[in-house]
Protein backbone atom coordinates (compact mmCIF):
# COMPACT_ATOMS: atom_id res chain seq x y z
CA UNK A 1 0.00 0.00 0.00
CA UNK A 2 1.28 3.50 -0.67
CA UNK A 3 1.90 5.78 2.38
CA UNK A 4 -1.38 7.39 2.87
CA UNK A 5 -1.59 11.54 1.70
CA UNK A 6 -0.52 13.99 4.45
CA UNK A 7 -2.46 16.67 3.19
CA UNK A 8 -6.58 17.38 2.02
CA UNK A 9 -6.64 17.65 -1.95
CA UNK A 10 -10.40 19.64 -1.57
CA UNK A 11 -8.99 21.56 0.77
CA UNK A 12 -5.87 22.22 -1.29
CA UNK A 13 -7.68 22.90 -4.22
CA UNK A 14 -9.79 25.22 -2.16
CA UNK A 15 -6.60 27.64 -1.62
CA UNK A 16 -5.36 27.48 -4.96
CA UNK A 17 -8.58 28.27 -5.93
CA UNK A 18 -7.90 31.49 -3.64
CA UNK A 19 -4.42 32.42 -4.70
CA UNK A 20 -5.14 32.04 -7.97
CA UNK A 21 -8.26 34.41 -7.82
CA UNK A 22 -6.47 37.07 -6.21
CA UNK A 23 -3.46 36.80 -7.23
CA UNK A 24 -3.26 35.92 -10.93
CA UNK A 25 -1.71 33.06 -12.26
CA UNK A 26 1.59 34.62 -13.05
CA UNK A 27 2.16 35.33 -9.37
CA UNK A 28 0.66 32.71 -7.61
CA UNK A 29 4.27 30.71 -7.01
CA UNK A 30 4.96 27.48 -6.19
CA UNK A 31 6.45 28.94 -2.76
CA UNK A 32 2.85 30.53 -2.17
CA UNK A 33 1.07 27.62 -3.00
CA UNK A 34 2.76 25.23 -0.69
CA UNK A 35 3.01 27.69 2.09
CA UNK A 36 -0.70 28.37 1.95
CA UNK A 37 -0.98 24.88 1.88
CA UNK A 38 1.20 23.58 4.25
CA UNK A 39 2.87 20.88 2.50
CA UNK A 40 6.35 20.36 0.80
CA UNK A 41 7.23 20.74 -2.79
CA UNK A 42 7.55 16.71 -3.07
CA UNK A 43 4.08 16.41 -2.12
CA UNK A 44 3.11 19.43 -4.30
CA UNK A 45 4.43 17.46 -7.41
CA UNK A 46 3.19 14.39 -6.64
CA UNK A 47 -0.16 15.13 -6.49
CA UNK A 48 -0.60 17.74 -9.08
CA UNK A 49 2.42 17.62 -10.97
CA UNK A 50 2.90 21.33 -12.07
CA UNK A 51 1.11 24.85 -10.99
CA UNK A 52 -0.67 24.54 -14.57
CA UNK A 53 -1.91 21.12 -13.85
CA UNK A 54 -2.62 22.24 -10.46
CA UNK A 55 -4.44 25.51 -12.23
CA UNK A 56 -6.38 23.26 -14.59
CA UNK A 57 -7.79 21.57 -11.95
CA UNK A 58 -8.72 24.58 -10.45
CA UNK A 59 -10.62 25.94 -13.33
CA UNK A 60 -12.48 22.77 -14.16
CA UNK A 61 -14.19 23.34 -11.19
CA UNK A 62 -14.57 26.91 -11.78
CA UNK A 63 -15.94 26.02 -15.25
CA UNK A 64 -18.28 23.61 -14.09
CA UNK A 65 -20.30 26.54 -11.92
CA UNK A 66 -20.10 28.68 -15.39
CA UNK A 67 -21.53 25.81 -17.23
CA UNK A 68 -24.62 25.68 -15.06
CA UNK A 69 -25.68 29.20 -15.70
CA UNK A 70 -24.81 29.26 -19.43
CA UNK A 71 -26.65 26.19 -19.84
CA UNK A 72 -29.92 27.74 -17.76
CA UNK A 73 -29.75 30.63 -20.05
CA UNK A 74 -29.53 29.00 -23.20
CA UNK A 75 -32.36 26.59 -22.72
CA UNK A 76 -34.95 29.53 -22.29
CA UNK A 77 -37.22 30.08 -25.15
CA UNK A 78 -36.63 34.12 -25.82
CA UNK A 79 -33.81 35.93 -27.11
CA UNK A 80 -34.13 38.47 -24.07
CA UNK A 81 -34.63 35.71 -21.45
CA UNK A 82 -30.93 34.34 -22.73
CA UNK A 83 -29.12 37.25 -22.37
CA UNK A 84 -30.84 38.31 -18.84
CA UNK A 85 -30.14 34.89 -17.63
CA UNK A 86 -26.78 34.31 -18.67
CA UNK A 87 -25.96 37.41 -17.09
CA UNK A 88 -27.86 37.89 -14.03
CA UNK A 89 -26.33 34.41 -13.50
CA UNK A 90 -22.87 35.62 -14.32
CA UNK A 91 -23.27 38.83 -12.33
CA UNK A 92 -24.30 36.57 -8.84
CA UNK A 93 -21.25 34.34 -9.74
CA UNK A 94 -18.64 36.96 -9.94
CA UNK A 95 -20.11 38.63 -6.66
CA UNK A 96 -20.35 35.74 -4.73
CA UNK A 97 -19.18 36.37 -0.93
CA UNK A 98 -17.31 33.29 -0.55
CA UNK A 99 -14.58 34.09 -3.43
CA UNK A 100 -12.73 37.23 -4.65
CA UNK A 101 -14.73 39.64 -6.32
CA UNK A 102 -14.26 39.00 -10.35
CA UNK A 103 -13.57 35.97 -12.67
CA UNK A 104 -10.87 33.23 -11.75
CA UNK A 105 -10.60 32.82 -15.67
CA UNK A 106 -9.48 36.57 -16.53
CA UNK A 107 -8.50 37.29 -13.42
CA UNK A 108 -5.68 34.51 -13.98
CA UNK A 109 -5.20 34.26 -17.79
CA UNK A 110 -5.05 37.60 -18.69
CA UNK A 111 -2.00 39.28 -17.67
CA UNK A 112 0.10 35.53 -17.92
CA UNK A 113 3.20 35.82 -20.14
CA UNK A 114 3.52 34.02 -22.81
CA UNK A 115 3.74 30.30 -24.03
CA UNK A 116 0.81 28.65 -21.38
CA UNK A 117 -1.27 26.78 -23.70
CA UNK A 118 -4.72 27.78 -21.49
CA UNK A 119 -4.56 31.20 -22.48
CA UNK A 120 -4.76 30.45 -26.17
CA UNK A 121 -7.49 27.88 -25.08
CA UNK A 122 -9.95 30.16 -23.10
CA UNK A 123 -9.81 32.72 -26.23
CA UNK A 124 -11.39 29.68 -28.12
CA UNK A 125 -13.81 28.96 -25.36
CA UNK A 126 -14.88 32.20 -25.16
CA UNK A 127 -15.35 32.40 -29.13
CA UNK A 128 -16.93 29.22 -28.91
CA UNK A 129 -19.67 30.25 -26.06
CA UNK A 130 -20.57 33.75 -28.80
CA UNK A 131 -21.19 31.38 -31.44
CA UNK A 132 -23.42 29.09 -29.23
CA UNK A 133 -25.22 32.53 -27.94
CA UNK A 134 -25.58 33.49 -31.27
CA UNK A 135 -27.16 30.79 -32.98
CA UNK A 136 -29.40 30.36 -29.92
CA UNK A 137 -30.69 34.13 -30.64
CA UNK A 138 -31.35 33.15 -34.19
CA UNK A 139 -32.95 30.02 -33.06
CA UNK A 140 -35.79 31.89 -30.48
CA UNK A 141 -36.14 35.07 -32.35
CA UNK A 142 -39.56 35.25 -33.49
CA UNK A 143 -40.59 35.89 -36.87
CA UNK A 144 -42.29 38.45 -36.70
CA UNK A 145 -40.19 40.72 -34.69
CA UNK A 146 -36.47 41.51 -35.65
CA UNK A 147 -33.59 42.65 -33.46
CA UNK A 148 -32.96 46.59 -32.54
CA UNK A 149 -31.82 48.62 -35.15
CA UNK A 150 -28.42 48.39 -36.28
CA UNK A 151 -27.89 44.55 -34.27
CA UNK A 152 -27.66 41.70 -35.40
CA UNK A 153 -27.48 38.23 -33.72
CA UNK A 154 -23.68 38.32 -33.97
CA UNK A 155 -23.29 41.08 -32.48
CA UNK A 156 -25.80 41.07 -29.49
CA UNK A 157 -23.71 37.90 -29.08
CA UNK A 158 -20.79 40.05 -28.52
CA UNK A 159 -21.42 42.83 -26.95
CA UNK A 160 -23.02 39.96 -24.07
CA UNK A 161 -19.80 38.93 -23.83
CA UNK A 162 -18.40 42.20 -23.70
CA UNK A 163 -20.81 43.23 -20.66
CA UNK A 164 -19.57 39.53 -18.95
CA UNK A 165 -15.92 40.98 -18.86
CA UNK A 166 -17.02 44.38 -18.09
CA UNK A 167 -18.72 43.11 -15.22
CA UNK A 168 -15.83 40.98 -14.23
CA UNK A 169 -13.75 44.00 -14.29
CA UNK A 170 -16.30 45.93 -12.21
CA UNK A 171 -16.84 43.32 -9.70
CA UNK A 172 -12.97 42.90 -9.35
CA UNK A 173 -12.88 47.00 -9.11
CA UNK A 174 -15.30 46.83 -5.84
CA UNK A 175 -18.84 47.27 -7.59
CA UNK A 176 -21.74 46.18 -5.75
CA UNK A 177 -23.98 43.31 -7.31
CA UNK A 178 -26.51 46.00 -7.50
CA UNK A 179 -24.48 47.54 -9.92
CA UNK A 180 -22.95 44.93 -11.89
CA UNK A 181 -26.84 43.33 -12.12
CA UNK A 182 -27.54 47.08 -13.20
CA UNK A 183 -25.49 46.22 -16.63
CA UNK A 184 -26.89 43.55 -17.63
CA UNK A 185 -30.49 45.20 -16.94
CA UNK A 186 -29.35 47.52 -19.79
CA UNK A 187 -28.96 45.52 -22.05
CA UNK A 188 -31.75 43.15 -21.89
CA UNK A 189 -34.60 46.47 -21.95
CA UNK A 190 -32.02 48.00 -25.04
CA UNK A 191 -33.01 44.13 -26.24
CA UNK A 192 -37.07 44.58 -25.04
CA UNK A 193 -37.73 47.89 -26.69
CA UNK A 194 -36.16 46.99 -30.04
CA UNK A 195 -38.14 43.06 -29.94
CA UNK A 196 -41.54 44.98 -28.68
CA UNK A 197 -43.04 46.21 -32.34
CA UNK A 198 -43.26 43.47 -34.81
CA UNK A 199 -41.25 44.13 -37.75
CA UNK A 200 -43.94 45.27 -39.83
CA UNK A 201 -44.08 48.25 -38.16
CA UNK A 202 -40.24 49.40 -38.49
CA UNK A 203 -39.40 52.07 -41.19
Amino acid sequence: MGRPKEFDVDKAIDIATDLFWRNGYDATSLADLTADMGISPPSFYAEFRSKEALFERVVERYAAAQAEVIEAALAKSDPVEIIGSLLTGVATLLTNPRYTPGCLIMNSSLPVTGGVAFRERFADQREALRIRIRDRLLETCPPTKVFPSGLDASTISRLTLSIYWGMAVEAQSGASRKEILALGDALTQLLEKGLARPSSQRH
